[in-house]
This record gives C-alpha cells, structure tokens and sequence, in this order.
C-alpha cells in the first residue's frame, strides 16, 4: 500500500515498483488523500485544457483512472481537498492539512485493517518537498501505521492488522542523477541531456544517502512513463524533469529506491526487495 498526496503522486513516485511487482503477482493498493483541486495547469499543450480550467478536479479523476488502469491496482480516494501552496504558508478552512490527523487517520487505518498490506510506503517528514498536503501525507500514514495495530485504537475501523515494513520514497536522488550523468559523459559527452543532468546534481548536491532499498525496475520503465503521462494536466510529455531515455536509466540506473523507515521482521541492508524479510503466511 502506497499512501500518496494528490493524483500523479503516485506515478511520479514508484509507479515502475508497482508495476513490477504487479507483474509477480502482489496485490498493490494506492491512496490518493486528496482530488488536486488546487493544482495548476502545468501543460500548455493540453488537449483537454477546456475541461481543466471549468473543472480540475474531474479531470484529474480521469487522469487517475487513466494511470490506474496503467498500472493495474487498486486505488482508493480519500475524499480530502487539496490544501494548494500558498506563498503564506496558510491552507483553506477544511482541506486536507487543516484537519486533524486523527481524523484524517482513520480512513486510511480502516483500508488498511481491511487490505492488509506487508508494506507501507509514504513520505518523510519534509513531505519529500514541502507543499502542506505532503507533509500531512506523512503526519497521516505514520499515525494510521501505528494505530492499525492498536486494538484500543479505532476500534468500530476492523481488526488490528501489523503491516511488517514501513518505507519512505526516495526516488529523486542524488546517486540516481551522477549514476545518469556518469554514463552519458562516458558514451555521449556532447548530449545535450548533460545540462540539465547537471543541473539536477547541483540542485541535489546536499541531499544526503539515504536510501536502502533498491527495487529493480528496468522493465516496467515504460509503465511508469505511459501512468505520469495520463496525468496530463499536470505533467508535460516533454518534461525533462520527469522523462529521461530508458535506455539510459536501464545502464545507468535502473532502480526505484526507498528507505526502509522501520521493520517488525528480519532483513539485510541493503535491499533490492520490498518483501525481504516478510512472512510467507502474512
């Protein structure tokens, strides 16, 4: 189970992961806790743009179930407005980082009573970057994390349920961007993807290792690309942000990476599998 904080999060933040292990068999569930409503256009060539400017949120429903069928797993809405990024620092009355965690807690501890995941992945504290639905994203997995295993907690959400593993992203990072870069000085030092790869590594050059886990990726790249580009009102196709060749990443670095934050079985650092460790009978 993938706690995410709007639609697209999910597929600019381990889609490939779950289309692999989708492809092994493994039930994967994600959680959108808000609809985007807030978000901006970010392609000026959208086709759909009409229907964006009259009604975002719907779109960006469709955009989801686009990137879902991609994917191939569960996905749930939470049913939370987003909370925008204001310059101020302030969220509206009633979206997502105005309530209380508590409250926006117990959908999330009931899905997971109910899916029962061995893996949670979420964010740090910082949100991964600091838009406020982000960092509630984290405030919300972690207590519903805690309390799903608490049978004093939410008691009328199901029964207590243990999720084995408990997992940060950490997909944008510095040892992927000078992996990238590396490799393209070395076969083409007249690219010209080495500038904005050097942007990138100055952009990261104080974020620090983290990452333990290594998840082998390299076929489902494609995947991941076709689900990031259904959400197509926030994503350019072109993005260089987003896009690199696949190529390149398969020999540079052909992983999606996350940090394994806390585990209730026995595992090996580093990982190149999620499940490591975890019970065949959960």
């Amino acid at each position: 189970m993938a706690v995410h904080a709007h639609p697209d999060d999910e597929s600019s933040k381990g889609a490939a992961t779950y289309a692999h292990y989708r492809s092994l068999g493994a039930e994967v569930m994600i959680l959108s806790c808000t609809g985007g409503e807030r978000g901006s256009i970010l392609n000026e060539d959208l086709l759909a743009h009409p229907l964006a400017e009259r009604d975002l949120a719907g779109l960006r429903r469709l955009e989801m179930a686009e990137a879902q069928g991609v994917l191939g797993v569960a996905h749930r809405w939470l049913g939370y407005q987003d909370s925008g990024m204001n310059d101020d620092g302030s969220v509206p009355a009633n979206s997502f980082a105005d309530i209380p965690v508590e409250i926006s807690a117990e959908p999330i501890v009931r899905l997971i009573r109910d899916f029962r995941p061995q893996v949670l992945i979420t964010y740090d504290e910082n949100g991964g970057y600091p838009h406020p639905d982000h960092i509630r994203c984290h405030d919300v997995s972690m207590e519903a994390y805690r309390a799903a295993a608490d049978p004093t907690r939410y008691p009328d959400a199901g029964a207590p349920w243990q999720v084995d593993k408990l997992y940060y992203d950490r997909i944008f990072n510095l040892e992927r961007i000078d992996a990238m870069f590396l490799e393209l000085s070395v076969k083409d030092p007249e690219s010209p993807l080495l500038e904005p790869l050097e942007a990138a590594r100055e952009w990261m050059k104080d974020y620090p290792k983290l990452a333990t886990t290594h998840v082998p990726v390299g076929d489902f790249l494609e995947a991941r690309d076709a689900a990031l580009r259904a959400h197509a009102s926030q994503v350019s196709p072109t993005s260089s942000f987003f896009f690199w060749p696949n190529d390149l990443i398969r020999e540079a670095w052909p992983y999606e990476d996350f940090q394994l934050v806390e585990s209730k079985v026995d595992t090996v650092i580093p990982e190149s599998d999620l499940f490591a460790g975890v019970r065949d009978d959960a």
